[in-house]
């Protein structure tokens, strides 16, 4: 029973500090205020002369206003971590705990923005009038496969940085992880067999990103909650109408014509990237132990993993991987999406690309290996805050070199603007703690 009450207490004390602060984020400002006449500099009259170089030139809005390092956590509500369809109000605590991870995590300046629109083509258009104010749109919680249009339209239809982060987010870590168990192991790549358990907005992007790393589809089979995809399944025809990014892996990936579920997708195989629902259970260990000599296994699912890694491990799994931070080697988004937004607003990016999810993916992987790779640690955690600015910055390299970067860089310059801004949000939030101005909780402390 100890056990289960403390698995219990992350909920307990969410509700009691929603209470008790009333939510976590609020709007600070960047410049100071010594007398009410400053308001004649940043405000009426003054202003105006700021207004009017911006009409005549508005690439200045970028160097004259926060729009360069100010993003919106966008969502409609429709599945929201494992909740599923709560709706835009219910989700208002997840975007805001995002919104302060952009801040800690990465010096961006991000606010929480649910939307009242379902209709995919409606989101888009909502989205997309929203362009003049940000300078980047972070995706977050839309139901599959809504989500792949409207990422794939935003990306195209907007100036800015447009990220889904249940995408581009899990693939960079999966990547990451990816990378060093498939070295610990003897393998590379291009050669590894991967089954992707569930065919979701995390691993469609997962494969999507894997490639872009240089993965081959032939070697890979995916199962979605049919059975394997295959091209002589019945509902190919409707997949296509329905789902086309799904259907599209259906016709590249399987190369040897797989048929039937789970179990028959992981034997034989190096790796199994499961990204479907929680456990356990999900995976059996008899399925593990079926897969190639030292198999590796990810078991993305939250709360609960596709199967608990001491099973795995039982099963003869060399290593594992979950999303889950009281394990080894957690599969964290939060590794990455600080990261490569402070990198692309750094270089006032005009979109953020799967090459440039890739990079952030290949600096976490050397970020591990140079620290020392081991069965439990083939990804950073996210106490290692040394790794933020680098990834940022091999984001940011990665989008000059693609061509969609506002500004260029030298590798140094950039590598200090992104340290600099991670250690100043840091050291705000701190010295608003100290002042009493960030209130202090009651015990003196949020958790233990």
């Amino acid at each position: 029973m100890g056990g289960t009450k403390e698995v219990d207490k992350p909920y307990e004390l969410a509700i009691k500090f929603a209470k008790f602060y009333g939510g976590k984020i609020c709007v600070a400002p960047y410049v100071p205020v010594y007398d009410l006449k400053d308001f004649a500099v940043w405000y009426t009259p003054g202003v105006a002369e700021v207004c009017r170089a911006i009409q005549k030139d508005p690439e200045k809005v970028w160097y004259y206003t926060n729009r360069w390092n100010f993003i919106a956590v966008i969502t409609n509500g429709t599945r929201v971590l494992g909740l599923g369809d709560i709706g835009p109000e219910a989700s208002i605590p997840v975007m805001e705990g995002k919104a302060l991870l952009f801040k800690y995590l990465g010096g961006v300046d991000a606010i929480s923005l649910p939307i009242n629109v379902k209709d995919p083509d409606v989101f888009i258009e909502t989205v997309k009038r929203l362009e003049p104010a940000f300078g980047g749109i972070n995706l977050e919680d839309i139901r599959s496969p809504d989500c792949f249009y409207i990422l794939e339209r935003l990306r195209k239809e907007m100036d800015i940085v447009v990220w889904h982060d249940d995408q581009q987010g899990t693939a960079g870590a999966t990547l990451a992880g990816l990378i060093n168990a498939l070295k610990l192991t003897g393998r590379n790549l291009r050669d590894a067999k991967i089954a992707f358990i569930g065919c979701g907005a995390a691993n469609i992007a997962n494969a999507r990103v894997i490639e872009v790393a240089g993965g081959n589809p032939k070697n890979w089979v995916f199962v979605d909650s049919k059975g394997i995809l295959h091209r002589d399944r019945p509902d190919m025809e409707e997949l296509k109408k329905k789902n086309p990014w799904k259907y599209e892996w259906a016709m590249r990936s399987n190369e040897e014509g797989r048929k039937g579920g789970i179990k028959e997708a992981m034997e034989g195989m190096d790796v199994v990237i499961a990204a479907s629902r929680p456990g356990p259970g999900m995976i059996k260990k008899e399925w593990v132990a079926s897969m190639e000599k030292d198999p590796i296994v990810f078991a993305e699912a939250n709360p609960v993993p596709e199967i608990w890694p001491w099973e795995a491990k039982e099963a003869g799994a060399r290593i594992v991987a979950t999303g889950r931070s009281d394990f080894p080697n957690q599969v964290n988004n939060s590794l990455v999406f600080p990261s490569v937004f402070r990198g692309a607003l750094e270089v006032r990016a005009r979109t953020i690309t799967d090459e440039m999810a890739a990079a952030a993916a290949l600096e976490l992987a050397k970020f591990a290996e140079e620290k020392g790779l081991r069965e439990d640690y083939i990804i950073p955690t996210m106490l290692e805050w040394e790794v933020y600015p680098r990834v940022a910055t091999a984001t940011g390299l990665k989008a000059i070199e693609q061509g969609v970067a506002r500004k260029v860089f030298s590798r140094e310059e950039l590598y200090s603007r992104c340290e600099e801004k991670i250690k100043e949000a840091r050291e705000q939030i701190r010295v608003l703690m100290e002042a009493g101005v960030i209130r202090a909780p009651p015990e003196g402390k949020i958790y233990g």
